[in-house]
């Protein structure tokens, strides 16, 4: 897919969403279940969809949120459930829709007190900081979020008492719930007026912020920050964070800069993507132009996506760190300089992020433990400690306190931020100089994802492919070592093929949600070696189409 010619630019005034035509879309348009886009499907972050599209609209969650209310009688889930929404224009009416489901099914609801925005990873951190030492009467949460999809898009997840994003087995039972009641045309939806849902009994006012804000002095080392006196720059991009980046500056005494606290539904003050559309992107150095062009005023800046879980870091030498760069930083830096956690603890990474990180987990003699896309897979490891980080190729992570114990187990976009400024405040180095230094110790790699259409038939195949339907035994002029459709960590389907060179490999699986295939390559020989790479997996994929398509 080639590059719109308004990458990177600011977002021009025929580009933004209409705000009252999108929520009178959530409101009016009812989705026929028999139509697959207009039914209710959970991807690797929850339902999303635009109301415009009839994908995301308030019978889909009503229905998702009774199917929820169903769940947890089922499981026997009878603590709080912790209600959290970002600032996307849907995210509001989401949580009105949501209120009204729970209140009239009797769910003790924790809203935010001042009715603020709710970051993903205070949710988790509030369901795994309640549900710790605790035998029943566990917490989950519900977070309304499409994280940094369009304006015009919205986002719903669950979150069960281990405090990440759901297992399959349990998105699989809710949408399949969902769905019936859409058929049904929400016979059997509980539900009550707004105004008598805000006053309930069951709804309760919940402070998100400082419990999280305090209790970041045990994952970040902030004094070391505050003392070193680095100038720190951050760019909430208009999302739930807003507010929270002034009380983490106030409590700990930062020189911290907020670049912008505005926030508007339309995000007119995004530079515009790829592919022409805003999207508050922080791995993307369109989206992120704004961040990049004040780099040399900070020592080092950062940035969160909508709802918080993913971040984004700017160094004055390296610009905008690519995502597997500060990956690889990160576990390079805690693993050395997290003195209480235990040898055993491994290194999270999913199938498709760098190899770099693979090269620095065997040097620091640390455990690699590799699952599929999802940052889901993570969550036990994290929750009972086993794992001391875990990270996703698209700029997501969490990792352990300074004791070892769990913090979230969800995506956090927060404490990543806060480390590189820890990092710089240690040696004097931004994290772009940091992974310089890896670079020279154990090579440096280029990648590369990209997307291309495919039918829904089309992922069917790919989904369902494996080595014996690849006869090709070179990769890039190299011999192809090993091919996977199992994770090695925790030898769970990836959902596609990985195809591993010596110096180069690519991966290809389809979406989840949209009618897209993508293929992930990355290449320890350079730029030129990276595109024959992509070009022969272009290649794999389109013989596979022409030839299992037939059968």
């Amino acid at each position: 897919m080639g590059i719109s010619s308004y990458a990177g630019k600011p977002a021009e005034s025929w580009m933004l969403t209409n705000i009252p035509r999108l929520i009178t879309a959530y409101y009016s348009n009812h989705p026929d279940p028999s139509v697959p886009e207009q039914r209710v499907v959970f991807g690797t972050s929850g339902h999303r969809g635009s109301a415009l599209e009839t994908s995301f609209n308030e019978w889909h969650i009503l229905a998702t949120c009774q199917a929820i209310c169903d769940y947890r009688a089922w499981k026997s889930i009878n603590g709080p459930l912790f209600l959290g929404i970002d600032t996307h224009a849907l995210s509001e009416p989401a949580f009105a829709s949501s209120l009204e489901v729970l209140a009239a099914n009797g769910v003790e609801v924790m809203i935010d007190h001042h009715h603020d925005y709710t970051p993903t990873p205070t949710i988790s951190h509030a369901i795994v900081s309640y549900n710790r030492g605790r035998t029943n009467g566990f917490a989950d949460g519900i977070v309304v979020t499409p994280s940094h999809n369009p304006p015009a898009h919205g986002g719903y997840k669950y979150n069960p008492p281990n405090g990440g994003p759901a297992e399959t087995d349990v998105t699989d039972w809710i949408q399949k719930r969902a769905n019936e009641y859409l058929g049904n045309k929400l016979t059997g939806v509980k539900r009550i007026r707004y105004e008598k849902a805000l006053k309930a009994v069951t709804t309760h006012p919940y402070d998100f912020m400082n419990p999280y804000v305090d209790d970041l002095k045990n994952i970040i080392d902030l004094d070391l920050v505050r003392s070193s006196g680095i100038r720190l720059g951050v760019d909430p991009l208009g999302g739930a964070g807003v507010h929270y980046w002034g009380a983490i500056r106030d409590k700990y005494k930062l020189s911290l800069t907020i670049v912008s606290e505005e926030v508007d539904p339309t995000f007119r003050f995004m530079t515009v993507d790829w592919d022409g559309r805003i999207r508050m992107d922080p791995s993307s150095e369109y989206a992120m132009q704004r961040l990049i062009g004040l780099k040399d005023k900070f020592d080092v800046t950062f940035a969160c996506d909508t709802d918080h879980d993913r971040h984004g870091i700017v160094s004055k030498g390296a610009s905008l760190l690519p995502p597997n760069h500060y990956l690889a930083a990160m576990v390079y830096y805690l693993f050395q300089y997290r003195s209480q956690w235990v040898k055993e603890v491994a290194i999270g990474k999913t199938v498709v992020s760098s190899s770099i990180i693979d090269l620095v987990a065997a040097g620091l003699g640390r455990n690699l433990y590799e699952v599929p896309v999802g940052f889901k897979y993570f969550v036990e490891g994290l929750l009972a400690g086993s794992l001391g980080f875990g990270g996703e190729e698209s700029a997501g992570a969490s990792f352990l306190r300074m004791d070892g114990r769990a913090w979230t187990t969800d995506k956090d976009g927060i404490v990543p931020a806060l480390l590189s400024s820890e990092m710089a405040a240690r040696h004097g180095k931004d994290p772009g100089e940091l992974y310089r230094e890896i670079a020279a110790k154990y090579g440096d790699s280029v990648y590369e994802r990209i997307d291309a259409s495919a039918t829904y038939a089309q992922k069917e195949i790919l989904a369902r492919l494996s080595p014996k339907d690849v006869h090709v035994k070179e990769l890039a002029g190299e011999r192809i070592l090993r091919m996977i459709t199992l994770a090695p960590g925790d030898k769970t389907p990836i959902g596609g093929l990985k195809v591993i060179a010596e110096n180069g490999w690519f991966a290809v699986r389809p979406s989840g949600t949209e009618e897209i295939y993508k293929i992930y390559a990355e290449s320890f020989k350079g730029r030129e070696h990276l595109e024959r790479i992509i070009s022969e997996a272009q290649e794999i994929v389109n013989d596979t189409f022409l030839h299992l398509g037939k059968t």
